[in-house]
């Protein structure tokens, strides 16, 4: 962290939201002081100008402070709206020619999965999801991938407020059967959709790996109707969409 003394206000303002973005969990003031060396009075001064903004949250029991959506919104806008988004959505433009199927880019926001970027297929039987659309973590192939990818507190502390509806008979409902699966996902390196979001739709996700780490910073997914590519078939292209997955990782730096 940064504390010269002739750093702008502003300038602090950042490394303070960077920092909290790099934790595991929210932090309270001391925990802040503690990270950043910083005097009680300006770190307190900070959080209160950044909650105030819109930019942070706190958390119920009124002393720790998480990011709040504005600064996530901020955080998608950014990657979707790189120099380097025309490579992304030409890589998996070439994907679906690839696969035949509609794939797409997405990421984590809070406690759901947001697209990215998406290329739909040329049949006309399929479901259209738009840049921007918003996913349940729990019942989607990225959602589950993404979850599969935290640390045990991570996950513990997303899934304890997170309320696992059903929306269709596969969806799985139950904590123990979603641990489960999570486990056999960070396994075999793959997540799927077995028609538990929506009846009639399978997925199938690979994780993007942030450059020279561990840490997933996005999920590539081909999506198809049942009827016309079953989840076996759409397993079928994991080695595409894990070459595809490699090239989305070299655009994140």
């Amino acid at each position: 962290m940064n504390t010269e003394p002739d750093s702008s206000p502003g300038l602090r303002l950042m490394e303070l939201l960077e920092l909290l973005a790099r934790q595991e969990r929210p932090q309270a003031l001391p925990e802040l002081i503690e990270l950043t060396g910083w005097p009680k009075p300006t770190v307190h001064r900070m959080l209160i100008q950044l909650e105030r903004g819109g930019w942070l949250a706190r958390e119920p029991d009124g002393r720790h402070f998480a990011l709040a959506p504005r600064l996530l919104r901020l955080a998608e806008a950014s990657l979707g709206n790189s120099t380097l988004q025309g490579v992304r959505h030409t890589v998996l433009r070439q994907l679906v020619n690839e696969v035949g199927e509609s794939c797409n880019l997405t990421a984590l926001s809070g406690a759901e999965v947001v697209y990215l970027d998406r290329v739909e297929s040329a049949f006309p039987l399929r479901m259209e999801l738009r840049a921007g659309t918003r996913v349940p973590l729990h019942c989607s192939a990225s959602g589950k991938l993404f979850l599969a990818w935290m640390t045990t507190r991570q996950r513990e502390a997303l899934l304890q407020g997170l309320d696992l509806v059903r929306f269709t008979a596969n969806t799985l409902g139950e904590r123990a059967a979603l641990d489960a699966e999570l486990d056999a996902i960070r396994r075999d390196g793959h997540a799927v959709d077995a028609e538990e979001f929506v009846e009639g739709l399978v997925c199938v996700a690979v994780p993007v790996f942030a450059p020279g780490q561990r840490a997933v910073r996005c999920a590539l997914a081909l999506q198809a109707p049942a009827a016309r590519m079953s989840l076996a078939q759409a397993k079928a292209e994991l080695p595409a969409l894990q070459k595809a997955a490699k090239a989305l990782a070299r655009t994140l730096g």
